[in-house]
């Protein structure tokens, strides 16, 4: 794994200037604030107290999962312990305009396993202007073997990768109606094989329960906050982030009921009759190789799935 920059200021003019989107000591800060935040929260399952911190579809998640335990746990979280990131690698890229952004590659004391299983979090912080504040808006587990090797400049500094960018097997912009409609139809088919691709399609289809009939829908999330996130990769590809909106809705048969644990109960709107809507957001990060990747294998030049992040958002009985 390649150390990134280290140095490098941000000015509040020049927005169309490349600049560095923070320097080291702004991103350290900026990890301190939201690991204060997030602990704050967590010990009180209060979602206010780290509101100001959270953003797209992670801060969606972590404020919907939050209001929830509160919901059942008004006394707070007694099993809290404080969330620790250290080892932290700063991926600075330099780009021109708002938003700025970095990637912060930490080691958690949350490894999987009892601590058997070693895994790098990596979180994606937002700042959407000169007077914003730096905010985390994607999060990722993977283990370190996952984690690539960014292009860095003579600086040290990482290279965006612009939404468009045409030379990717599929541009950023395009991954959540891409990744949304391979859910749906299974087209385009431009991701390889794995758990949350073919995988998951399978469990819709073979995850059912006698009586009850289950519709999914899947879409895009593509604007402001939940916009993808992309860094050059060593390998000509990518690493980028990208959100997704997914529902599930759960039809009984006359005389039954769907299911409504405590999750749901504290999320929902409606009474549940006869069916049960839950929604999600989802976070992926993925590995989106060069256009002309695509040779020597089935997966070879397909996107794949690093990691995915869902959570409840919302329900609604009818």
């Amino acid at each position: 794994m390649v150390c990134a920059a280290a140095s490098g200021c941000v000015t509040v003019h020049g927005e169309r200037e490349v600049l560095p989107g923070a320097s080291r000591a702004e991103a350290e800060q900026a990890l301190q604030d939201f690991l204060t935040a997030y602990n704050a929260a967590d010990k009180a399952f209060d979602p206010a107290l780290d509101a100001d911190r959270v953003t797209g579809s992670l801060g969606a998640i972590n404020q919907a999962g939050l209001k929830a335990r509160q919901t059942y746990n008004p006394d707070g979280n007694k099993a809290h312990e404080p969330l620790v990131l250290d080892d932290t690698t700063y991926v600075i890229p330099k780009k021109a305009g708002w938003p700025r952004w970095f990637l912060a590659d930490t080691d958690s004391n949350r490894d999987e396993d009892g601590g058997k299983l070693d895994t790098r979090w990596l979180v994606a912080f937002v700042r959407s202007g000169p007077d914003a504040l730096w905010k985390a808006s994607y999060l990722a587990v993977v283990p370190p073997s996952q984690v690539p090797d960014f292009v860095l400049d003579g600086d040290g500094f990482a290279t965006p990768v612009e939404p468009r960018d045409g030379g990717l097997a599929v541009p950023p912009a395009e991954l959540s109606t891409a990744y949304t409609g391979y859910l749906s139809d299974g087209e385009p088919d431009v991701f390889a094989p794995g758990p949350a691709t073919s995988g998951w399609r399978e469990s819709r289809r073979t995850e059912q329960r006698a009586g009850f009939s289950y519709q999914y829908v899947d879409q895009p999330l593509t604007s402001a906050a939940f916009a993808p996130l992309g860094l050059r990769t060593e390998d000509g590809g990518a690493l980028v982030f990208f959100s997704s909106r997914h529902f599930e809705r759960q039809t009984a048969a006359k005389g039954l009921k769907p299911e409504v644990n405590a999750d749901v109960k504290a999320l929902l709107s409606g009474e549940v009759d006869s069916s049960l809507t839950k929604e999600r957001l989802s976070s992926q990060l993925v590995h989106v190789p060069r256009r002309d990747a695509g040779s020597g294998s089935p997966a070879a030049g397909k996107v794949r799935v690093l990691n995915r992040l869902p959570g409840l958002v919302a329900a609604k009985g009818e």
